[in-house]
C-alpha cells in the first residue's frame, strides 16, 4: 500500500459530492476539453433516492437522430420525445422504480417493505423477486468476507438513530438512542440471523432490512444495463451518472478525452483533494463521517453504523472510496472497508478486485497500489 504523507488538508468526503461528477456534468471550466464541433452532451441535474442525480450523456449522431428539439419560453432547449424518451428522463424513471418497487423500506408497496412486515409478523421463509435476490446475495456475502462489518439487518438500529431525516434539517433537539432501547434493537440484528436458500430469505429474531448502503451501487448496476443496450443499438457513445456518492463512468468522450472525477476535499467542499482519471465503464464509492450526521453538545453522530456496537462507526479513517466495475460491490464495500479502518479495509477490497483510497482522521491518504494509476493529487 502506497502512503501518502502530504497533508494538503484535512479530507472529509461528502456522500452527496464526495466524487464530485457535477463539476464534470455542470462545469464547462473543470475537466472540459471539449474539440470544437463536437456535438453537445445531454445534461440534467435531478434529484432521487433522497440525493442528487446527475447525468451527462454523449448521444451517437444515430442516437440524436431518434430525439429532436424545440425552444420552451423559460426552460431554453428540451429533448423530447420522438419515438425515443430522452434517456435522463429513462434513468430517472428506473431509478424511481427501484426505489419505490424494490429498495425503500420507507415506502409501503416496496419489496423490502413487504419483507419487514413479513419478518414483523413472524414469518421466516419468504420468497423474493430474482432481482432482489441477487442484490441479497451480493450484500451476505460481503457481510461475510468482512466479518459482519457490512450489514443490511440494523434496521431496527438504524431507525432508532434516525440521522437520516435530522441530518442537515433545521430541526433542533436531536436525542441518541436510549441505550436498553439500542441493546434490544441490536440483539435482534445481524446477518447471522438471515440466510439465502435460492430465492427464499430464512429470517429469525423479526430482522428488520436496511439496504440503504447499497441502494445507490444497486441503481447504478440497473443504470449500466440501459447504457448497454443503448450502445447496442448504436445510439449511446458514452456517459457518467452520479447517484450520490456513487458513479457510473461509460464508454468514452467524442473527443477521445478521460473521464476525471473530483474527490471534494471534506474540511472544504469547494475544493477537490484530487481525482480519479479514468477511461471506459467503472464504478466509484464513497463513505464518510461528514456525509450525513447530526451533532449534540460537541458530539458528532454519523450514519455509518458500526454492526457490532450499534453506534456510529468509530475507524481510523474520515472516508473510504472503492473503484469497481461493479457498483453494488463498490457501495457496499466503501462502507465495510469504513468501518474496518485501512489494514482490514484494504485486504478486503483486494479480496474482491476493487481498488481502494483512505482518508485517516489525520488527513492523510492510503491507497491499494492498483489505486495509484487511477488518482491524481490536486497541486
Amino acid at each position: 500500500m502506497k502512503q501518502f504523507l502530504k497533508k494538503a488538508e484535512t479530507v472529509y468526503i461528502r456522500h452527496v459530492g464526495i466524487l464530485t461528477v457535477l463539476s464534470l456534468c455542470l462545469s464547462l471550466a473543470v475537466f472540459a476539453g471539449c474539440a470544437a464541433r463536437q456535438p453537445e452532451p445531454l445534461k440534467s441535474v435531478d434529484t432521487g433516492m433522497g440525493t442528487i442525480i446527475s447525468q451527462t450523456i454523449y448521444m451517437t449522431r444515430q442516437g440524436e437522430k431518434a430525439l429532436r428539439t424545440q425552444e420552451e419560453e423559460d426552460a431554453g432547449k428540451s429533448y423530447v420525445t420522438e419515438g425515443d424518451v430522452p434517456p435522463a428522463e429513462e434513468i430517472l424513471s428506473l431509478i424511481g422504480d427501484m426505489e419505490q418497487n424494490l429498495l425503500s423500506w420507507r415506502i409501503s408497496g416496496s419489496e423490502i417493505c413487504y419483507v419487514n412486515s413479513q419478518a414483523a409478523d413472524g414469518q421466516d421463509r419468504i420468497t423474493l423477486s430474482r432481482e432482489l435476490s441477487d442484490i441479497m446475495e451480493t450484500c451476505l456475502l460481503i457481510s461475510a468476507a468482512s466479518d459482519g462489518a457490512f450489514d443490511i439487518t440494523l434496521g431496527q438500529v438504524t431507525r432508532l438513530w434516525n440521522i437520516d431525516e435530522w441530518s442537515g434539517s433545521d430541526k433542533t433537539g436531536y436525542e441518541p438512542p436510549i441505550e436498553e432501547e439500542l441493546l434490544t434493537a441490536l440483539s435482534q440484528s445481524g446477518s447471522r440471523f438471515v440466510s439465502l436458500q435460492g430465492n427464499t430469505l430464512c429470517l429469525s429474531k423479526r430482522v428488520q432490512l436496511d439496504l440503504g448502503a447499497v441502494g445507490k451501487g444497486a441503481a447504478l448496476q440497473v443504470i449500466l444495463k440501459y447504457l448497454q443496450e443503448k450502445e447496442a443499438q448504436g445510439k449511446l457513445e458514452g456517459a457518467v451518472i452520479s447517484v450520490g456518492g456513487s458513479i457510473l463512468t461509460y464508454g468514452r468522450k467524442p473527443d477521445g478525452g478521460s473521464w476525471k472525477v473530483g474527490i471534494i476535499n471534506p474540511g472544504d467542499t469547494s475544493r477537490n483533494l484530487g481525482y480519479l482519471d479514468l477511461s471506459g465503464q467503472w464504478c466509484i464509492s464513497t463513505s464518510g463521517d461528514y456525509e450525513r450526521f447530526v451533532e449534540v453538545d460537541g458530539v458528532r453522530y454519523h450514519h455509518i453504523m458500526n454492526p457490532a456496537t450499534g453506534y456510529p462507526a468509530c475507524s481510523d479513517v474520515s472516508s473510504v472510496t472503492i473503484l469497481s466495475k461493479d457498483g453494488l460491490l463498490s457501495d457496499a464495500l466503501s462502507t465495510a472497508c469504513f468501518v474496518l479502518g485501512v489494514d482490514k479495509g484494504e485486504k478486503l477490497a483486494e479480496e474482491f478486485g476493487a481498488e481502494a483510497l483512505f482518508v485517516d482522521k489525520n488527513g492523510q491518504l492510503h491507497m491499494t497500489e492498483g489505486m495509484e494509476e487511477y488518482f491524481r493529487l490536486s497541486n
